[in-house]
């Protein structure tokens, strides 16, 4: 009994034991399998100097616009009219003009012209007038 067991390791020992049999595939298509996906661990950051925001409030707001429609809603909706860069956004508008002209505004909206410049109208609160503004500005 021990000898044939003994026997039966050994053969296997020199043959090797195979448990590996051929794998039933359920589905019709190969799903590769997924790896181990490491972390990257650059030796050096990717840029040198970090970017620098090159809209601030004075690059934000080129110029007031001073045409009648303008002077129109200067008058009647409490509105200025500015020329902006193409590349800010509503916040960045409101902002600049907070800063630069110390005036707090409601809303702006903003549109695209056909010449490729973006127009900003922007609605003042009601403790400020626009005709008065508009005078320390220098668009009267």
């Amino acid at each position: 009994m021990a000898g044939t067991k003994a026997a039966a390791v050994s053969k296997g020992l020199k043959k090797g034991i195979s448990k590996k049999g051929t794998r039933i595939h359920t589905k019709v298509h190969f799903y590769r399998p997924k790896t181990l996906s490491l972390d990257r661990k650059p030796k050096y950051a990717p840029r040198s100097v970090p970017k620098k925001n090159t809209l601030d409030k004075f690059s934000v707001i080129k110029y007031p616009l001073t045409t009648e429609s303008s002077m129109k809603l200067i008058e009647d909706s409490n509105t200025l009219v500015f020329i902006v860069n193409i590349k800010s956004n509503k916040r960045q508008i409101k902002s600049a003009v907070k800063e630069l002209y110390n005036i707090d505004c409601d809303k702006v909206n903003t549109l695209i012209t056909p010449r490729g410049l973006k127009k900003a109208y922007v609605r003042l609160s009601k403790e400020f007038d626009a005709l008065d503004v508009a005078n320390r500005v220098g668009v009267i």
